[in-house]
């Protein structure tokens, strides 16, 4: 079974708050709000997307190249985890 789809429920999730709050965007536009209220309603829609990408590509990580929580070679699990913080981080 695929992580994703394993997830599906979690993500999805996640994906119709993301929708909600490009609605948000959408409604700030119609109503012509001023650009620092719309580019705050950007930034946090961004900052969701950029969470959900960093949940699938550590997942993917985990999954398909190596889980560090069950590797046996110790510099192969440390590299992985290494992998999925630099992810983590540059995802913020």
């Amino acid at each position: 079974m695929s992580h994703t789809i394993k997830d599906k429920t979690k993500l999805l999730a996640r994906v119709r708050r993301i929708k909600g709050q490009a609605e948000a965007v959408e409604r700030a536009l119609e109503k012509e709000l001023g650009c620092t209220d719309v580019l705050m309603l950007v930034a946090s829609m961004r900052g969701a997307i950029n969470g959900l990408t960093a949940e699938l590509m550590e997942d993917h990580i985990r999954h398909h190249v190596v889980n560090p929580d069950s590797e046996p070679d110790a510099d192969r699990a440390r590299g992985a985890a290494e992998l999925i913080e630099v992810v983590r981080t540059y995802m913020k």
